[in-house]
């Protein structure tokens, strides 16, 4: 009998598959240089790939949209689809930059620790943050992510959801009580984003961390969809039920800042 264990064999093809991905990122990356094109051959040759593996690879590229190729001068030219990938990412760019500085001024303002957050497979992934240095520091930084269910940032970004997909979002990441104040029932999470709908803005009474309460926000993108959330996050003996109202204005009017500097258009 064979005594090596199926973890220890090869996959197979898996060299030519990391091979073919180079092969491929490396005429993206080429093609994207020139305004003007490249045609097979000078692909071949400028990278050292066989004509007939880099026909193959542009001929993929070109039928899912990365690369397209003009019929006349038969040269390749970056397409739609790599474009767009870059609008995704310069999208993220532009959303850090146009909310720092909202966050340090709202930070000033109110002297607690404002966030910024988006979703990411069902978490609440913290992408920026600003805090007042010297006064009560919360225990958290940028690119921690966080359950949905019990956090203010994590209500606004589930609320515009569809119940299907929230439910499904609360059945795969699962309700646990962080706190006693944690909601752990779908019904109970369901109601709470309907209170998030009504009024504009969402709350953490001490259901992440016991002694610590956040107001959030949703940030619109140009076509109107909640592309973000920000947060502010105290104490509870910062954050009561006398200033909650005054805080959640101002979060709402620094979420509202940054969403006209992404392009949003509306009265929100």
């Amino acid at each position: 009998m064979n005594p090596t264990s199926p973890t220890t064999q090869p996959v197979p093809g898996s060299a030519a598959t990391s091979n073919a991905v180079d092969r491929a990122l490396s005429i993206l990356e080429l093609v994207v240089q020139r305004s003007d094109g490249l045609t097979n051959s000078e692909i071949s040759r400028k990278l050292s790939i066989p004509k007939s593996s880099a026909s193959y690879i542009l001929r993929t590229l070109e039928q899912r949209g990365f690369v397209r190729r003009d019929k006349t001068t038969h040269r390749y030219r970056i397409g739609l689809k790599a474009a767009s990938l870059a609008h995704g990412m310069m999208e993220f760019v532009d959303l850090r930059q146009a909310a720092s500085p909202v966050l340090h001024q709202l930070v000033e303002r109110t002297r607690l620790t404002a966030h910024l957050a988006i979703l990411d497979h069902g978490r609440a992934v913290y992408i920026d943050r600003a805090e007042n240095p010297g006064f009560l520091r919360i225990n958290t930084w940028v690119g921690r992510d966080l359950d949905v269910h019990t956090t203010a940032v994590g209500k606004i970004l589930m609320a515009p959801k569809p119940e299907g997909e929230i439910r499904r979002v609360l059945s795969q990441e699962g309700m646990a009580a962080a706190t006693p104040r944690t909601l752990t029932t779908p019904e109970a999470y369901l109601e709470e984003l309907e209170t998030v709908r009504s009024q504009g803005y969402a709350e953490d009474n001490e259901e992440n961390n016991l002694g610590v309460r956040c107001i959030a926000a949703p940030i619109y993108g140009s076509l109107g969809e909640v592309q973000a959330a920000i947060g502010l996050t105290g104490a509870s003996s910062q954050v009561t039920d006398d200033n909650v109202f005054q805080l959640a204005r101002a979060v709402i009017k620094a979420a509202l800042l940054i969403s006209r500097q992404l392009g949003y258009g509306g009265g929100r």
